[in-house]
């Protein structure tokens, strides 16, 4: 099987079931911004260095979970074949934020994008996120979507701010405050 099949090269994409759609229509959007995290998260995974192995497995079944999200966004309508994002993978990102805030300090003030390497690119992967969850939003209300995919993007994004905490816990750094122009 080669990796090119040329038939995107008009400028569309095929969905799960045959649809052709245009490569920027908001369903591509949505499931190529997901991939775009997932792929953040694997970089962040190369970077967590030997302290955070707990960190690494849990980024690892977030990944899985990941392409259950695009794939469920890829398949309009109700495709059996296809897996769904649900409440249980909504409960498994809950709880893994509840988790690991027990580890952390309470936050007391805004923190910026950063500290150690891995956390640093978690954080980039959390706005990624975001892009996505907004592509899903947007998506959903011009077509039918599962519900659960904008949760779970949602649940997401504030797992993965909680996690480049934890990995930064991890590396001995401190998260980086911010520092408001009027207060310095």
């Amino acid at each position: 099987m080669k990796i090119y099949t040329k038939t995107g090269d008009g400028g569309e994409t095929g969905l799960w079931g045959g649809q052709r759609v245009a490569k920027d229509a908001a369903r591509v959007q949505a499931y190529g911004t997901v991939d775009e995290c997932n792929a953040a998260i694997g970089v962040a995974r190369a970077m967590l260095g030997p302290a955070a192995h707990d960190l690494d497995a849990l980024l690892g079944q977030i990944q899985n979970q990941l392409f259950v999200v695009g794939a469920d966004l890829a398949t309009p309508g109700e495709a059996a074949s296809v897996p769904r994002v649900g409440d249980g993978e909504v409960a498994f990102l809950e709880s893994t934020i509840d988790a690991l805030e027990t580890e952390l300090a309470p936050l007391r003030q805004f923190i910026l994008p950063g500290g150690s390497p891995g956390a640093a690119q978690l954080h980039l992967a959390r706005t990624i996120c975001r892009r996505a969850e907004r592509w899903a939003v947007s998506l959903g209300r011009a077509e039918q979507l599962n519900p659960a995919v904008a949760v779970y993007l949602n649940r997401l994004s504030d797992c993965l701010f909680v996690l480049a905490r934890a990995a930064n816990a991890r590396a001995g750094q401190a998260d980086v405050p911010w520092h408001s122009p009027r207060h310095s």
